[in-house]
This record gives structure tokens, sequence and C-alpha cells, in this order.
């Protein structure tokens, strides 16, 4: 799954360095996604550098899960974004909401093994 962080202010535009840190990627993979995917359109300043909208985030997320997670082909993962967006989303917004149970259940299991730990007498 990414290790996609929730930006810590909203805003309409982010440069490639924040969504590199937000998806623990590469500034260069997006420039190089970029080339590869046609959803992905950031808009650029005067200076050239690229600003990304929230739904060119999304794309990345999506772009990482197929390639990365999923170990599909660039081919494969274009044909799939052509063909099934939909069914991606849906699949990876299910894979993000089991990866957030799994992560809560381990903490409830560290809070209650610390819990038990605290109520054994300890050995002198």
């Amino acid at each position: 799954m990414v290790p996609y962080k929730e930006p810590k202010i909203e805003k309409i535009f982010y440069p490639i360095s924040e969504v590199a840190e937000m998806l623990g990627v590469s500034q260069s993979l997006i420039r190089f996604w970029e080339k590869e995917f046609d959803i992905l359109k950031p808009q650029k300043n005067k200076k050239g550098n690229r600003l990304f909208k929230q739904q060119d985030i999304d794309n990345l997320r999506l772009i990482y899960h197929l390639v990365k997670e999923r170990g599909m082909t660039l081919k494969g993962a274009k044909l799939k974004l052509i063909n099934n967006k939909q069914d991606i989303i849906d699949s990876y917004e299910i894979v993000k909401k089991l990866q957030s149970v799994k992560h809560n259940l381990l903490l409830i299991k560290d809070e209650l093994d610390s819990m038990k730990q605290s109520e054994e007498p300890s050995v002198l």
C-alpha cells in the first residue's frame, strides 16, 4: 500500500516535492509516470514547475497501487486504467480500509500486551 501521508494543509495545487513525499516516491518517478500515463496532467507555472491537483495525486496513488503493489507492467496498468478505472478505485479503497482496520487492531493488541505485562508480577 502506498505510504501515503495526508497533506498538512489542503491546497489547490501541490508542488512535485510535496507529492513525492506524500507518496513515498522520487520526483523522477513521478515525472516518468507523467510521460507514460495520459491521466496525469499537472499544470506548470511560468518557471515550468509541476503543480498537482488532488485528482492528479489520486491518479498517482492508483498507478502506484497497480505498478508497485500489484506488480503490473506499465502497459498492463495503462490498459486497466482505461478499461476498468472504477474497479481499480473500488479495490484500492477496500484495501485501504482493510489496512486501516489492521493498523487499529495492532494498536489494540499492543495496548492489551502492555496492560498484560504491567499486571504480571516481576521476578527478582
